[in-house]
């Protein structure tokens, strides 16, 4: 691991980037920000196709 010296530093610029090094950010979920950005312009409704028969599987003779 590296390090690094800095000298003459002050006391508060080195509270804050102890503050800021030590605090953990949740991790990022995309579908939450996604949806908070999307959920005030409403939902939609979509019309789903009827489902047909399947296919025949497939003969190995």
């Amino acid at each position: 691991m590296a390090s690094i010296t800095i000298r003459s530093l002050d006391d508060d610029a080195k509270t804050r980037p102890c503050d800021s090094v030590g605090r953990e950010t949740p991790p990022r979920n995309l579908a939450g920000a996604i949806r908070t950005r999307i959920a005030p312009l409403g939902g939609v409704d979509l019309e789903l196709p009827p489902r047909g028969p399947g296919r025949e599987p497939p003969s190995f003779d």
